[in-house]
């Protein structure tokens, strides 16, 4: 069986909601199925944290595609890694797993009513640096932040201001899933 990672944030880890219902890893795991499909979110993390943890948290399970999702809080004035570093850490991220088994995934865009620490600006910004990496590496793209932003109820997919609803989920595990049924993974 071959084996999915999601690495990332809040948004990749959880497994499910508090009634039960599935975020991304669960919706994953029902349409790929011919995939073992590997949660390796950690709430609060940076690309910072991801390079020190790719090796414990993703390598080790030999994986045949990496879905890689970071960016928000990169972003965080609480916590920014500026843009170069953020570039370089995906980059690293890339270059470990290989280009061609690792699909970045663009930082979502916030409801900047709720979110704390966070602009649509600066998330754009990241948006940005990852599709550089993306198109530097040769690692494919999903452009989440404008797929999400260019829809006028975009909001509804926001929890918080910033967290998925299972909508949320819904909508990106479909993004993922493409990918899949194109064959390109």
């Amino acid at each position: 069986m071959k084996k999915l990672v999601c690495f990332g944030d809040s948004i990749t880890a959880g497994e499910t909601f508090e009634d039960g219902a599935p975020r991304l890893t669960p919706r994953l795991r029902s349409a790929l199925k011919n995939w073992e499909v590997i949660n390796a979110g950690v709430s609060g993390d940076t690309t910072r944290d991801a390079v020190a943890r790719i090796d414990n948290d993703v390598l080790s399970y030999h994986p045949d595609a990496v879905a890689v999702l970071f960016g928000a809080n990169d972003a965080a004035s609480h916590k920014r890694i500026d843009l170069e570093e953020y570039k370089s850490n995906l980059t690293r991220i890339v270059t470990s797993v290989t280009p061609r088994k690792t699909i970045l995934i663009a930082p979502s865009p916030v409801d900047e009513n709720r979110a704390q620490n966070r602009t649509n600006a600066d998330l754009k910004m990241y948006r940005a640096a990852a599709e550089d990496v993306a198109r530097l590496t040769g690692s494919r793209f999903i452009d989440l932040f404008s797929r999400m932003i260019a829809r006028p109820d975009y909001f509804e997919f926001l929890s918080d201001g910033l967290h998925f609803t299972e909508s949320g989920y819904e909508f990106l595990s479909k993004l993922i899933i493409e990918l899949f049924g194109n064959g390109a993974a």
